[in-house]
């Protein structure tokens, strides 16, 4: 076999490149003028049943705000961050600016929002960037929220303000390479020592991690075996942190691999309130309602795009708006929306008035997700060759709801969740696991 030279491969290169390999690609509105791409993002076609009758004024007054925002300054960038799998820091202040960072914390700068005025938000957000809303999540909804619920005075008042204007960012570290679903059998450990603990171990997938000032890491206490929680700054000695690559979804979201080796935390870093697995439940239970309105905010934005596109691009000398089955399939997505919406909204009044149990949270997450992966799967048909585009929002709503599906509890892991809720019976592990058989 001969080998080539350096040299001599490029110039075999060379030869098989047209002299215009190398240019930068078509503007698309150059490319496709028949419709416009979602950098000019698409007016709001998708509250049908008017939910914004349903909101408060400082609910609207958020909604309104957030989607200003968004469509102003993320829209004409997101996907060429998305693309290169990279994050936009310079909007970071710009949404801290935005005063929706703390969410429904109240106290210590934090805007102090309703649960639902919060969720709209997080849905505005995510209608034009998913990956905009995880950060935000995992900022708000669990890294800040996690020092609200569980953190000491002096640790409030140290962090939150800082946060709440994201003059600093946060991330929240639980699952592990070893244990994702089954979160609770974490191994990740903390040793105490003098004025301290000693953190060792490995986490995965944490959104944030690879720029977040303030890390929330969840250990296991080698004394008690008892799940604790710790903030670790990120120039701690012994910390490595390194970008999860190759993504399908939220590509804008910086996803990490954590290290600890001998990582040092003073006794004041400690979080006093997480002393078990439990503690953690009462973070959970606001960000997987939270996490609900993603795939909601998601399929609006889906179909705001789908409705424009379909009036815009002609086919047959008539825009594909006039035929049958499309209308039948951006029918059945505006369906999805109001029902989604219905849902979501329904959780947000059962967790303000004290009522939301852990079932009914899983199960809005579940179903929510399984209708907006359909949503973006019959806008994906829609678009055709644009489909699979970033251009025009679908393709990347597509592939970000993947990780979506996943996250904070798979589609299948929330529905045992509820089935355990309203049977009674666990069904987590298999007979195996547990000693004895079903029979």
């Amino acid at each position: 076999m001969t080998v080539l030279s350096s040299a001599d491969r490029d110039n075999a290169e060379k030869k098989v490149k047209s002299s215009y390999f190398d240019l930068p690609a078509m503007e698309i509105s150059v490319a496709f003028p028949q419709a416009t791409p979602a950098s000019k993002f698409p007016p709001c076609t998708s509250d049908y049943y008017h939910f914004d009758d349903l909101l408060t004024p400082e609910e609207q007054a958020v909604r309104k705000r957030v989607r200003e925002f968004m469509e102003k300054e993320v829209a004409p960038i997101m996907t060429e961050y998305w693309e290169k799998a990279e994050f936009p820091f310079h909007i970071i202040p710009k949404f801290g600016a935005l005063g929706v960072a703390g969410g429904s914390i109240k106290g210590y700068g934090c805007p102090g929002l309703s649960i639902t005025a919060n969720a709209i938000a997080t849905a505005e957000i995510s209608r034009v960037d998913a990956s905009c809303g995880t950060f935000n999540l995992v900022h708000t909804s669990l890294g800040m929220l996690t020092i609200a619920l569980c953190g000491s005075e002096a640790q409030k008042q140290k962090y939150l303000p800082d946060l709440a204007q994201m003059k600093t960012v946060t991330c929240w570290a639980l699952t592990e390479p070893d244990n994702g679903s089954d979160a609770s059998a974490l191994t990740t450990t903390a040793t105490k020592v003098e004025g301290g603990w000693v953190l060792e171990g490995q986490k995965r997938w944490i959104g944030n991690s690879t720029f977040a000032d303030l890390l929330v890491i969840i250990a296991r206490n080698t004394t008690t075996n008892q799940v604790n929680g710790f903030l670790v700054q990120k120039d701690a000695p012994g910390l490595t942190v390194t970008k999860i690559p190759n993504k399908i979804g939220l590509r804008i979201v910086q996803n990490g691999d954590i290290l600890l080796k001998n990582v040092f935390v003073p006794d004041e870093e400690r979080l006093p309130g997480v002393n078990s697995f439990q503690d953690t439940s009462k973070v959970l239970a606001v960000s997987r309602v939270m996490v609900a309105w993603q795939p909601i905010g998601i399929s609006m934005g889906v179909y705001d795009m789908c409705h424009r596109y379909l009036m815009e691009r002609k086919q047959f000398g008539a825009p594909l708006a006039a035929f049958q089955l499309n209308q039948q399939k951006l029918v059945k997505m505006l369906g999805n929306v109001q029902a989604m919406f219905m849902m979501g909204w329904r959780l947000c009044k059962l967790y303000e008035s004290g009522q939301m149990t852990p079932g009914q949270a899983s199960l809005g997450k579940a179903w929510i997700s399984s209708k907006a992966r359909e949503t973006a799967s019959l806008g994906r048909e829609l678009l055709g060759g644009n489909g699979v585009v970033g251009d025009f929002l679908v393709a990347k709503a597509f592939g970000d709801l993947e990780p979506i599906f996943t996250y904070e509890g798979t589609y299948d892991i929330n529905t045992l969740v509820t089935g355990r809720e309203v049977t009674g019976i666990a069904s987590f592990k298999p007979p195996a696991s547990r000693g004895r058989s079903r029979l």
